[in-house]
């Protein structure tokens, strides 16, 4: 299986999640549907989120979530597989993610 040739993937150490830059994060309704997807389930790819937008903008709601810690991204041959950072969300902020998946408008 061939492997990815794109720039390394760079995650905030859990000490450099800002409150803030999260919060802006999972504004978004297109990331806050990515959350809410990645909430029900251990890892997911990023071409299966059933999202109707293009995929540069796909990418960029990615990165913007993987840059403010609320996700981590892996390659796996092709595929990069997203997953929800909770435990460490959870130790930084306590209670934060679990009242925004509570109070997300849509449960998709």
């Amino acid at each position: 299986m061939a492997s990815r040739t794109s720039s390394p993937l760079l995650h905030p150490d859990e000490s450099e999640f800002d409150l803030f830059a999260v919060m802006s994060a999972l504004t978004d309704p297109v990331r806050l549907n990515i959350v809410l997807q990645l909430s029900a389930g251990s890892g997911k790819g990023c071409g299966t989120f059933g999202l109707p937008i293009a995929k540069s903008a796909l990418s960029r709601h990615f990165r913007v979530l993987r840059e403010a810690g609320v996700i981590r991204q892996r390659d796996e041959g092709t595929l990069r597989v997203n997953t929800l950072r909770r435990e460490e969300m959870d130790r930084r902020f306590p209670g934060l993610l679990d009242l925004v998946l509570q109070e997300a408008p849509s449960r998709s």
